[in-house]
């Protein structure tokens, strides 16, 4: 897995940098109509979905538990293409969608996470991703009368961290990868 992934690490960093720049839009504009919420969160859901699926294919063969990647990208791209296929959902049913796609990414972070912790130092980003992920997605279920603005604001925030927190893992493994190359490991 450690090979694949640092490989790979680029992917890593462009889901970061899709996910700063959804949080840049969602603090920037956040009083857009709802329609342009649900038509931006559905680009991001199936961007970061795709990245996450190109990644878990790539790990193919390599990596016994691929298909956890392969699956949070997969749930992804469906609910991205839900939200630009369907953009009438109600905001209480998007929230509903949101903590839900929260909940279990969160779960698939930490459990990549506690693998890599086996093979790296410093995996507390993705589990802290996780941790975040899992955070909002409860705050949303426990409190789904979010307005459109305070939406985008968490949102927003959720997709800082999670970005941050990718930029970070994936300039861990280009580190890694070059390292790895130097001593012919990869």
């Amino acid at each position: 897995m450690l090979s694949r992934l640092t490989r790979f690490w680029w992917v890593l960093v462009l889901r970061g940098i899709v996910s700063i720049i959804f949080a840049v839009f969602a603090f920037l504009n956040p009083k857009v109509a709802f329609e342009a919420l649900i038509l931006v969160l559905g680009v991001f859901l199936v961007a970061d979905g795709a990245t996450a699926v190109f990644l878990g294919v790539r790990m193919r063969g390599h990596d016994d538990d691929w298909w956890i990647t392969l699956l949070e990208g997969a749930m992804g791209v469906g609910l991205g293409m839900v939200a630009l296929i369907n953009p009438e959902l109600t905001a209480a049913g998007l929230i509903l969608v949101l903590a839900v796609w929260l909940l279990v990414t969160g779960v698939f972070e930490i459990g990549t996470a506690i693998k890599l912790r086996k093979e790296i130092d410093n995996e507390w980003l993705l589990g802290t991703a996780g941790v975040v992920s899992i955070a909002l997605g409860g705050l949303m279920i426990a409190n789904p009368n979010f307005g459109a603005v305070s939406v985008m604001w968490w949102i927003g925030l959720y997709a800082l961290f999670f970005g941050l927190l990718l930029l970070g893992l994936g300039w861990k493994m280009r580190k890694i990868y070059k390292q790895l190359s130097e001593t012919g490991g990869v």
